[in-house]
C-alpha cells in the first residue's frame, strides 16, 4: 500500500501533536475543568470534551464559556491555573513515538509538526519529554492558522521543497484530516477510532508496517 502511495518515495512526515506525539485527554480535561471550576460551573459535557481536543485553547475555552466570561480568560489561564505545576506531569509520550521518530531520522526522513498547540505550547511538550530536535519546522497556532486550514502543511511542505503528494500527515482528528487533504498531503489516521485515511494505523507499530516497503526502498 505505501509503495502504491509513494511512489517517487516518502520526502516527509508531518505529526499531529495531541493524540498523535502524546496522550493528553486527562490532561486537557482536567486543564478546562480547573477553568470551568474557578468560575463555578460544572465540567465539561461529552460534546465540549471532543470539541476542545481538537481546537486551539482559545477557540475551546470561547467554546466552553459564558461570553460574559470570556475577557477574563486570559487572567486566569495566567494567573490562576498553573499549567507547568498541574497539568503538564498529566501528559504521556505516545507509546512507539520516540522509537518510530528515531527509525525516520536513520532513514533520512524530514519530520515536522503542525499542531492547534500555540508556540509555548508545544515547547513546553519537547521540553518536557526531552525529545530530540527532528522537528522542523513546527508549525503552531501562533505562527499559522489553526487546523483545519491547510496552512501548516502547505507552508511545511513548501519549507522543504517537497510536492504534498509526497508527504504524510499523521493525525487523529477531523480537523487533521481536512487540513491534510486540503494540502493534498496523504493522510495517516492515526488511534482515531472511526476515522479513516489512506492510512490507517490503531498505533505506531501499525504505521510502521504500512510505511515498511517505502522505508525500506529508500536504504
Amino acid at each position: 500500500m505505501s509503495g502504491a502511495l509513494f511512489p517517487h518515495g516518502l520526502s516527509g512526515v508531518i505529526f499531529d501533536c495531541d493524540g498523535v506525539m502524546i496522550n493528553s485527554r486527562a490532561a486537557n480535561d482536567e486543564f478546562y475543568n480547573r477553568v470551568l471550576a474557578y468560575f463555578g460551573l460544572p465540567p465539561m459535557t461529552p460534546e465540549q470534551e471532543a470539541y476542545s481536543f481538537m481546537a486551539t485553547a482559545g477557540q475551546a475555552l470561547r467554546y466552553i464559556l459564558p461570553e460574559r466570561l470570556h475577557g477574563e480568560i486570559d487572567r486566569v489561564t495566567r494567573d490562576e491555573i498553573n499549567y507547568q505545576r498541574d497539568i503538564l506531569p498529566l501528559l504521556r509520550l505516545m507509546p512507539g513515538f520516540r522509537e518510530f521518530a528515531e527509525e525516520l531520522h536513520a532513514g533520512g526522513v524530514r519530520m515536522a509538526i503542525a499542531t492547534n498547540r500555540t508556540e509555548q505550547g508545544i515547547q513546553r511538550v519537547l521540553d518536557f519529554f526531552a525529545l530530540p530536535p527532528y522537528f522542523n519546522p513546527v508549525l503552531t497556532a501562533s505562527n499559522a492558522a489553526p487546523k483545519p486550514s491547510p496552512e501548516g502543511a502547505l507552508r511545511i511542505c513548501a519549507d522543504w521543497g517537497v510536492r504534498p503528494r509526497d508527504t504524510l500527515f499523521v493525525g487523529d482528528s477531523p480537523h487533521d484530516k481536512e487540513a491534510a487533504e486540503a494540502a493534498g498531503v496523504t493522510f495517516a489516521a492515526f488511534n482515531g477510532g472511526d476515522l479513516q485515511g489512506r492510512i490507517v494505523a490503531p498505533d505506531f507499530a501499525a504505521l510502521g508496517r504500512a510505511l515498511a516497503p517505502v522505508l525500506t526502498s529508500r536504504h
